[in-house]
């Protein structure tokens, strides 16, 4: 006799599994269901951990700040070394035009509780050693943010979910749903049908195409940006460091890189223009162009020896911003898609609004946040954040 589950997740990635667990830890007989076979395999993997709540969007500083809370506290509550190390975000600044976008939302931030505030050349200097000097005019710096590994993270999320008694089918793509009366009734995959009347739907890069077997059109298109890792070396790099100059080449936009907790330095950049659709092969110019930019910004990592490098997807939505919502359309559809290639660090905080929505119809975030961030806005006008 097939079981009956009060929730079905469709996605074990960054925001499925931790809303797996909040809505076990809630006592809902959970079941997630995932089409690779083992969990953070898509786009959670090739994340390169960083996480702040140092954003200009509401909903996001309130969010992270949430994931901020799970993620520092993880190894207390639930006893996993999953590589947290709050070493902060620094934003170093070398042109005037920076500076002022940068101080132009420190009265934001900081009105929302966040712990951040410009630092002059010499304190970053400090912060980041090495860093070149020429032409630097300070930055700013939030202590309280950090870096976790994201893979050691979902591995431990499956852990405490199974723990609560929610259950995991890897291999099983979602086919179809059922509905009565307009109300969700059950999941189909190829291997059975699994009866709900509750469906989380976070299934990141294909938020699309799985919400079309609902009749719904989610605008959530990826497109690619690469990263990499280097051996480990002594701890020396406190911060997350992203430098938001374009690059001299014209092919990037920011770049950002740590020193993770096993002292590998870990990187990525903003490419331009971007790399719409989901082709996840490596490309040869990344790791020239990135050691271009990263030896011109602190000339010692020269030294360095790469690793590896990869590609992953950002599930991107038409203005830039997360979409997290009941739908109207179909009864018992959490939507928790289009995280825009921040799913890692909003996915604690994404995980309990989710599990908040289910259980008492009530977002964990102010009316105004959660409004901004609705299926049901209007994406028309494109949005872009200066701290992507």
């Amino acid at each position: 006799m097939t079981s009956t589950y009060d929730v079905v997740v469709v996605g074990a990635g960054s925001v499925g599994l931790p809303s797996a667990l909040f809505l076990a830890e809630r006592g809902y007989k959970v079941l997630v269901l995932e089409e690779l076979s083992a969990p953070g395999q898509g786009q959670n993997k090739a994340a390169i951990g960083g996480v702040r709540a140092t954003h200009s969007d509401p909903a996001k500083i309130l969010l992270c700040r949430d994931s901020l809370r799970v993620f520092s506290a993880w190894r207390e509550q639930y006893g996993d070394d999953i590589g947290w190390k709050r070493g902060g975000y620094c934003f170093p600044v070398f042109t005037e035009a920076i500076e002022r976008t940068l101080r132009g939302m420190l009265p934001l931030q900081q009105a929302s509780g966040l712990q951040i505030d410009w630092v002059d050349a010499r304190n970053i200097a400090k912060l980041v050693p090495g860093i070149v000097r020429r032409d630097l005019r300070g930055g700013t710096f939030s202590p309280g943010d950090g870096q976790a590994s994201p893979l050691l993270f979902a591995c431990a999320c499956e852990r405490a979910a199974k723990r609560r008694g929610a259950e995991f089918r890897y291999g099983e793509e979602v086919t179809g749903f059922d509905t009565a009366g307009g109300r969700i009734t059950a999941v189909r995959t190829k291997q059975g049908t699994y009866p709900t009347a509750h469906v989380v739907l976070a299934s990141g890069a294909r938020a699309r195409a799985v919400g079309r077997l609902l009749g719904l059109d989610i605008p959530v298109v990826p497109d690619a940006h690469e990263a990499g890792i280097t051996a480990p070396v002594a701890q020396f790099l406190g911060p997350l460091v992203v430098d938001l100059r374009p690059g001299p080449e014209g092919r990037t936009a920011n770049f950002y890189f740590g020193q993770n907790s096993e002292g590998q330095i870990i990187f990525c950049y903003t490419p331009k223009p971007l790399f719409v659709g989901e082709d996840r092969e490596s490309t040869s110019e990344f790791l020239p162009v990135l050691a271009r930019r990263m030896v011109s910004l602190i000339p010692r990592l020269r030294h360095l020896l790469v690793r590896r490098v990869w590609r992953g997807l950002y599930p991107m939505t038409p203005d830039g911003v997360i979409i997290v919502d009941q739908a109207r359309e179909v009864q018992g559809l959490t939507l928790a898609v289009g995280m825009c290639g921040q799913g890692f660090m909003l996915g604690p905080g994404v995980g309990r609004l989710v599990a908040s929505l289910v259980a008492e119809n009530k977002p964990t975030i102010s009316a105004e946040a959660f409004s901004a961030i609705s299926f049901y806005r209007s994406f028309a006008a494109a949005k872009t954040e200066a701290l992507k």
